[in-house]
């Protein structure tokens, strides 16, 4: 004899049905989710590190460094000049066969020919200023060399100083920001340090990051600290910076030995003497004094932030076209 179900309890079977099949889907759904999660951790992760605009500045205690670079044995004096986004600089430096080097002398320009405010004559003129000056040091005028930074070149009134440079019967070696970041990893990064440390460069136009990869260089190009003249959003740049910065590998982001405008002046206030190497504080200790200077450690921040180091070692002596001499 078959049972008849009444109304109410196939409604009651309806309901229970319905919220079975309610709540599989939700542990379905939820398993789903974490097998993404398991599966691709750099999803969820990325959204947890995600850096805010209210993020702290990166705060630790200074390392100590003490590292003294072998000094060239019998070396040949040889000068260039760089031209770059803030003005001319020139370097006199004595390098031997080892490619051991040192700095002789270093004079830093000023950004008049940026500012639309020197003349062709004017230009022609401070460069043979510059020539005489590593002349009468002792350089012999084949061992003169003139490059043009990255950032340079994307300045307009650059290619008036070009055309003065070769008006002098020398050649103009421009750059690339990879093979400038290459460059400036030559002359900064001693090779005790190859395989524990890497290199930032803060110019003006941009910034170079990079670490030896076996035989060869990486380099990466990011912001650089006059990025505020475009209005750019700082938090933009903190987050391309970082992003860029977080390429470098973990087991080479003990040390970051450190160049460039910015990193200057904060070094400055911490030079002890003549040392050739300074460790700078943490971008947390610095109060910015300019928009140059805040965009600077913004970016310093950003770098510090992602790769966890706390040991920033700005070096007074080196330069990124002193690596383009020690490649010659």
């Amino acid at each position: 004899m078959k049972t008849r179900l009444t109304p109410f309890a196939k409604l009651l079977i309806l309901i229970l049905l319905v919220a079975g099949l309610f709540y599989g889907y939700r542990i379905l759904a939820n398993s789903g989710e974490a097998s993404i999660i398991s599966n691709e951790p750099g999803t969820t992760k990325q959204k947890e590190e995600s850096p805010r605009e209210e993020q702290k500045p990166a705060d630790f205690e200074a390392r100590n460094f003490d590292f003294i670079p072998p000094a060239p044995q019998n070396g040949t004096l040889k000068g260039v000049v760089e031209l770059g986004a803030a003005g001319f600089n020139s370097f006199i430096v004595e390098i031997d066969e080892e490619r051991n080097w040192s700095l002789k002398k270093a004079e830093w320009g000023n950004s008049l020919v940026y500012d639309g405010l020197a003349s062709g004559k004017d230009i022609t003129q401070g460069l043979k200023k510059y020539i005489a000056n590593m002349l009468d040091y002792g350089v012999s005028g084949r061992d003169i060399h003139f490059v043009v930074s990255s950032g340079a070149a994307k300045v307009e009134a650059t290619q008036k100083i070009i055309s003065g440079i070769k008006t002098l019967g020398y050649v103009v070696n421009t750059v690339t920001p990879q093979k400038e970041a290459q460059l400036a990893l030559r002359a900064v990064l001693p090779d005790a340090y190859k395989d524990k440390a890497f290199v930032v460069d803060i110019g003006s136009g941009n910034t170079k990051i990079s670490w030896a990869d076996g035989n060869r260089v990486a380099g990466i190009e990011t912001y650089g600290s006059k990025y505020y003249v475009d209005n750019t959003d700082p938090s933009e740049v903190y987050l391309d910076v970082r992003s860029k910065a977080a390429k470098a590998p973990s087991a080479q982001t003990q040390t970051c030995f450190i160049i460039g405008g910015v990193p200057y002046q904060l070094a400055k206030q911490a030079r002890q003497g003549e040392e050739r190497y300074t460790v700078l504080k943490a971008p947390g200790a610095y109060e910015a004094e300019g928009a140059k200077e805040e965009a600077g450690i913004n970016i310093y921040n950003a770098i510090a932030d992602v790769t966890g180091c706390q040991q920033f070692v700005f070096d007074w002596d080196a330069n990124f076209t002193i690596g383009f001499l020690l490649m010659l």
